[in-house]
């Protein structure tokens, strides 16, 4: 099934299995991680758990719609075609028909603030349809879309939109950017109160203030990229036990515990499904990250 959006080269009549990656053009280096074309086209339903990577996502999605549930608490569920899916502290899980198609554009949470023009903690831990937040204009990005005959001109024509709104938007504190920036630097391996401390300000007004344009509290953001630092060491060939000291936590158990807290399962559970995927299936949104394992095709 295709909507009216379906855009011109996505027939399954003629591939089965897409994916292009492409990294933005010039003007929207400096908002956009990344573009990820995909087209899917299998006869059977498909299940992927999605670990937090403190970055946002912006589905723009043709046809058959996914469904988003929290790998801890499933009872907490979201179907559309098109999602904005902000910063997540727990894992989620993505589950469709096997028929899905569209573009997703990765986002930092910086450059999210600046594009929605909004309070990040307002989209933290949801999945939302992008008319929600930014109406008629999603849908005529969709049709704009649409009308484009291959991904080169897709994803040229996403970078000016974005690269656009991401400039009229409101610019974040440079104390939050600073602050951002030096957990990534550091993995998430530096307390909160230091951070504030080298900013000048306090930390409850950091707090405050990175949460409304990040949208996790700094804390919490510092856990998803220890988690993430961890996850990169593992998946470099090192033993789960070395990757948890290394990225920065006390002992095993605490890894353990922290892991199933975040991602629903154990980690050696994950380590499992992701040796056991396909040759070539497309596991991560982006080069230098964990982001994914396939659970079910």
């Amino acid at each position: 099934m295709h909507d009216k959006h379906s855009p011109r080269g996505l027939s399954s009549a003629t591939v089965s299995r897409e994916l292009i990656t492409r990294k933005p053009g010039a003007t929207a280096r400096e908002h956009v991680l990344g573009y990820r074309g995909f087209r899917f086209g299998a006869r059977q339903p498909r299940c992927r758990l999605l670990v937090p990577d403190g970055v946002v996502k912006v589905m723009l999605g043709f046809g058959e719609p996914i469904r988003i549930a929290d790998a801890v608490d499933p009872r907490q569920c979201v179907t559309g075609t098109s999602m904005i899916n902000g910063l997540r502290a727990t894992a989620t899980l993505g589950e469709h028909t096997g028929q899905l198609s569209g573009v997703t554009v990765m986002l930092t949470p910086i450059a999210a603030f600046r594009f929605f023009g909004m309070p990040m903690a307002e989209l933290a831990e949801r999945n939302l349809d992008p008319a929600d937040l930014l109406g008629r204009e999603a849908g005529r990005l969709l049709c704009r879309l649409s009308e484009c005959r291959d991904w080169t001109s897709r994803f040229a024509l996403l970078d000016g939109v974005f690269a656009a709104r991401a400039q009229a938007g409101p610019e974040c504190a440079p104390e939050v950017v600073w602050t951002w920036r030096r957990l990534g630097r550091t993995h998430g391996r530096i307390r909160v109160g230091d951070l504030a401390a080298e900013t000048g300000w306090s930390r409850r007004r950091l707090e405050r203030r990175f949460r409304e344009q990040v949208g996790l509290p700094p804390k919490q953001f510092a856990q998803v990229l220890r988690l993430q630092e961890a996850l990169r060491l593992q998946d470099g060939g090192l033993p789960w036990a070395e990757a948890a000291a290394l990225a920065g936590y006390y002992d095993q158990a605490h890894f353990t515990r922290a892991f199933k807290d975040r991602v629903g399962c154990t980690p050696g559970r994950f380590g499992t499904r992701r040796a056991s995927s396909k040759p070539g299936d497309p596991l991560d949104f982006l080069p230098d990250q964990v982001t994914s394992v396939l659970l079910a095709e």
